[in-house]
Protein backbone atom coordinates (compact mmCIF):
# COMPACT_ATOMS: atom_id res chain seq x y z
CA UNK A 1 0.00 0.00 0.00
CA UNK A 2 0.97 3.55 -0.91
CA UNK A 3 0.87 6.14 1.80
CA UNK A 4 0.21 9.64 1.32
CA UNK A 5 -1.79 12.67 3.10
CA UNK A 6 -5.36 13.06 3.54
CA UNK A 7 -5.11 15.72 0.60
CA UNK A 8 -4.53 13.16 -1.94
CA UNK A 9 -8.68 12.03 -1.12
CA UNK A 10 -10.19 14.96 -0.84
CA UNK A 11 -12.74 14.26 -4.08
CA UNK A 12 -13.71 10.99 -2.26
CA UNK A 13 -14.09 12.31 0.72
CA UNK A 14 -16.33 15.39 -0.67
CA UNK A 15 -18.16 12.72 -2.30
CA UNK A 16 -18.53 10.62 0.75
CA UNK A 17 -19.27 13.92 3.36
CA UNK A 18 -21.10 16.16 0.87
CA UNK A 19 -18.16 18.89 1.50
CA UNK A 20 -14.69 19.71 2.12
CA UNK A 21 -13.39 17.53 4.97
CA UNK A 22 -9.56 18.25 4.48
CA UNK A 23 -9.69 20.97 7.08
CA UNK A 24 -11.74 19.02 9.27
CA UNK A 25 -10.90 17.67 13.11
CA UNK A 26 -10.92 14.27 13.51
CA UNK A 27 -10.22 12.66 17.58
CA UNK A 28 -9.21 9.64 17.21
CA UNK A 29 -10.64 7.09 19.49
CA UNK A 30 -8.20 5.31 20.22
CA UNK A 31 -5.65 8.11 21.61
CA UNK A 32 -7.80 10.73 21.95
CA UNK A 33 -5.99 13.28 19.72
CA UNK A 34 -7.49 15.29 16.86
CA UNK A 35 -5.62 16.02 14.09
CA UNK A 36 -6.71 17.91 10.83
CA UNK A 37 -8.11 14.80 8.20
CA UNK A 38 -6.22 16.65 5.68
CA UNK A 39 -3.00 15.95 7.11
CA UNK A 40 -3.69 11.87 8.49
CA UNK A 41 -1.46 9.25 6.72
CA UNK A 42 -3.47 7.67 4.46
CA UNK A 43 -3.03 4.67 2.85
CA UNK A 44 -4.48 3.14 -0.40
CA UNK A 45 -5.31 -0.72 -0.92
CA UNK A 46 -8.52 -2.49 -1.54
CA UNK A 47 -10.17 0.41 0.48
CA UNK A 48 -8.90 3.71 2.03
CA UNK A 49 -7.40 4.16 5.09
CA UNK A 50 -6.95 7.04 6.93
CA UNK A 51 -4.82 6.50 10.42
CA UNK A 52 -3.92 8.67 13.20
CA UNK A 53 -0.68 10.63 12.66
CA UNK A 54 -0.13 10.23 16.73
CA UNK A 55 -0.85 6.36 17.36
CA UNK A 56 -1.69 5.04 13.64
CA UNK A 57 -5.02 3.50 14.75
CA UNK A 58 -7.14 3.42 11.87
CA UNK A 59 -9.77 6.23 12.17
CA UNK A 60 -11.83 6.33 8.61
CA UNK A 61 -12.00 3.54 6.61
CA UNK A 62 -13.63 4.21 3.08
CA UNK A 63 -14.74 1.29 0.25
CA UNK A 64 -16.20 2.00 -3.07
CA UNK A 65 -17.96 -0.48 -4.80
CA UNK A 66 -19.39 0.00 -7.92
CA UNK A 67 -22.10 3.18 -6.58
CA UNK A 68 -22.01 2.24 -3.64
CA UNK A 69 -19.51 4.32 -1.00
CA UNK A 70 -19.22 2.98 2.19
CA UNK A 71 -17.77 5.00 5.28
CA UNK A 72 -16.89 3.43 8.46
CA UNK A 73 -15.90 5.72 11.42
CA UNK A 74 -15.45 4.11 14.11
CA UNK A 75 -11.97 4.76 14.84
CA UNK A 76 -13.32 8.48 15.46
CA UNK A 77 -13.98 9.63 18.52
CA UNK A 78 -15.19 12.89 17.21
CA UNK A 79 -15.49 14.50 14.34
CA UNK A 80 -15.45 18.37 13.97
CA UNK A 81 -16.42 20.43 10.38
CA UNK A 82 -16.53 24.27 10.95
CA UNK A 83 -17.43 26.69 8.02
CA UNK A 84 -15.88 30.02 7.73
Amino acid sequence: MSAYDGNAIAGLMHTAFGQDMTAASGTCAGCGIPSWLGQAPVYRGAGVLLRCPHCDAVMLVIIENGDVLAVDVHGLAELRHTTT
